[in-house]
């Protein structure tokens, strides 16, 4: 087992998307593959967890004021 690796971003920081994020299943209301946030989107973290299988941080990101998406930290970048 991994040792869980610290969140490099906090709750409440904004940041924006590094490139287009794409339903990868988690939304059943939209197609797969479907644009969820187009690169270069603002949000701001709302929540902060750990991926259990790889003891990696994932945020849960809120876009436009409506559409909450996890994101890992390859996916986002502090703005």
């Amino acid at each position: 087992m991994f040792e869980p690796r610290q969140p490099v971003y906090q709750w409440g920081q904004r940041v924006r998307a590094l490139g287009d994020l794409v339903n990868d299943g988690s939304f059943p209301d939209k197609p797969a593959d479907a644009m969820l946030v187009a690169a270069g989107a603002l949000g701001e973290i709302v929540q902060v967890g750990t991926h259990v299988e790889t003891c990696t941080p994932v945020y849960l990101v809120e876009f436009d004021g409506q559409l909450v998406v996890g994101c890992f930290e390859e996916e986002i970048v502090a703005d």
